[in-house]
């Protein structure tokens, strides 16, 4: 069984799984029953970009909307029909929080009877068997995925397929949908489907289709990955102007926004988080009138997204005038400004840009500079020990990225002139070591102190013998003490018998002889008891 549970962590960003986290925190505070849906699980199993989060809960999620909004979270609209809450989580994530319900269509082209139900039920009502999967996030069931009409297969078949013979008839927004999946993944329609979607076109059951869904088909257009791919697919089948009438592929600033989308891949790439979505909507309606604008404006259900569309010219234009100014006067002021600003106001400004100077400063923000920053630490930084390690060291990292981007470290002696103030002291030096008492120690020791005999040490007594010591015997003594006693190296256990030399502390008449000397003593005795007796006689 796969572990989605793992799936999801490693798929989603980490501002998507702190998202996941908050609205568990608070549907298990409610003791509400949570899933993730929809195009969240199929799109953390197909392995394609993740554009929100949608959630269901066997519940009312209006209810919830105080205790979402206590842990951070903004409110971007709501559906009383429905029963559906879009918010905009912490870290800029986008979420859907909608109730487990059925839809019955009595005729078409009215919108359904909403009833509250189990996620069973939930799942029977979608449009696709892909959309049609949900992971538990609950407590003893957490991980658990319910894929009741095998959308994973299809996923990896990489088909689309309906869940019932009347789902284009019932929702005539699925036909948008399924054109736009198509145009995204590069799916076909299951044979069945694709007759079925054939039969609800030619019936021109498109006629039937609801604002809100108009106004929900509006808005996913702006998450679009390929957006001109997307818009080209719906006016084929002449979808668009369902959209809006005026609506066409050449209304769109299509260079526009070519370059957007290209741009904000360059973003992406250096790690920022960057929402396209209003750029977005100002290239596809780059063409048509005010009025025309206000209307599509106005059937979009989500009122971030009016919003920062709306300003995001006005944020521009204030922007580049910063740029031009005092503020932005040295490439280590420019930095800041684009650094603190929001990096939707900078990619729409890197595309509209009219003022060279601006342009300019935006692409080295997002090239040479970038190339400067690289070279932190310096070689100088590590021969000073100016490392990670320290405390000071982003400050000091920041400073030298600063003069560097101004200029004002140019050669090796003035970068080294500004960093030594910030050299930490030397470590010190290494103890010395300790002497063992291993063979060669002793060996040493024994030579070094080496007992003269006859001759003690200065001092008296026990104080001055134990400064000398007696030297070790060699293996070399039992030899030439057999060469002058032939007695003596055929008894060998004589040597274990004998006696260790005694330390020089003991009076020299108490010292050992060896086998030498009582020879040599005993002859002066035998002749001077020979001399007695001859005196005798």
């Amino acid at each position: 069984m796969a572990d989605y549970i793992y799936t999801m962590e490693i798929r989603l960003t980490p501002d998507q799984m702190k998202g996941v986290n908050l609205v568990q925190d608070v549907a298990r505070t409610a003791g509400i029953t949570l899933y993730l849906t929809g195009g969240a699980i199929r799109d953390i199993i197909s392995g394609f970009t993740i554009r929100d989060l949608d959630f269901t809960v066997q519940g009312n999620p209006l209810k919830l909307q105080k205790d979402f909004e206590r842990t951070g979270a903004q409110l971007a609209g709501h559906d009383e029909d429905v029963r559906t809450l879009f918010l905009v989580l912490p870290g800029n994530v986008r979420a859907e929080i909608g109730m487990a319900r059925t839809e019955v269509y009595e005729k078409v082209g009215r919108p359904p009877v909403v009833a509250p139900a189990s996620i069973q039920e939930d799942l029977r009502r979608r449009d696709f068997t892909v959309n049609a999967m949900a992971l538990s996030l609950n407590e003893g069931s957490r991980g658990l995925l319910l894929d009741p009409f095998n959308g994973v297969a299809d996923i990896e078949a990489k088909v689309l397929r309906v869940l019932n013979n009347y789902a284009f008839v019932e929702d005539p927004s699925r036909m948008i949908r399924a054109t736009r999946f198509a145009a995204r993944f590069h799916w076909p329609l299951e044979e069945k489907t694709q007759q079925r979607f054939d039969s609800a076109k030619e019936n021109n059951y498109i006629e039937h289709i609801s604002k809100s869904a108009i106004g929900h088909e509006i808005a996913q257009l702006a998450h679009e990955d390929d957006p001109l791919n997307v818009v080209r697919a719906l006016e084929k089948e002449d979808f668009l102007k369902v959209l809006h009438p005026h609506w066409t592929v050449a209304k769109v600033d299509t260079n526009g926004l070519s370059q957007l989308m290209k741009t904000r891949q360059q973003i992406v790439d250096l790690g920022y988080t960057v929402d396209p979505s209003a750029s977005v909507m100002h290239f596809l309606t780059a063409h048509l009138s005010e009025k025309d604008v206000s209307d599509i404006r106005r059937q979009i259900p989500r009122k971030d997204l009016i919003e920062a569309w709306r300003d995001i010219e006005d944020h521009a234009k204030e922007l580049a005038k910063r740029l031009t100014g005092k503020e932005a006067a040295t490439p280590s002021r420019t930095w800041n400004l684009l650094s603190s600003a929001r990096p939707e106001m900078v990619l729409f400004l890197a595309v509209t840009a009219k003022n060279q100077s601006v342009a300019q400063k935006i692409k080295n923000f997002f090239t040479k500079w970038r190339d400067v920053q690289k070279r932190i630490p310096l070689p100088e930084m590590t021969e000073l020990l100016i490392t990670p390690q320290l405390p000071e060291y982003p400050k000091i990292a920041r400073d030298v990225f600063m003069l560097l981007l101004d200029g004002k470290l140019r050669s090796r002696t003035e970068t080294l002139k500004f960093l030594k103030p910030f050299a930490p002291p030397p470590p010190p030096p290494p103890p010395p070591p300790r002497r063992g008492r291993g063979p060669k120690a002793a060996a040493a020791t024994a030579t070094a102190v080496v007992e003269v005999p006859g001759k003690p040490g200065k001092g008296k007594g026990k104080k001055a013998a134990a400064a000398v010591a007696a030297p070790a015997p060699t293996p070399a003594a039992p030899v030439a003490a057999s060469l002058k006693n032939p007695k003596h190296a055929a008894n060998p256990k004589s040597d274990s018998k004998s006696k260790a030399p005694t330390p020089a502390k003991k009076s020299a008449k108490h010292a050992p002889k060896t086998v030498a000397a009582k020879h040599s003593a005993k002859k002066p005795v035998a002749k001077k008891s020979v001399t007695k007796k001859t005196k005798k006689r």
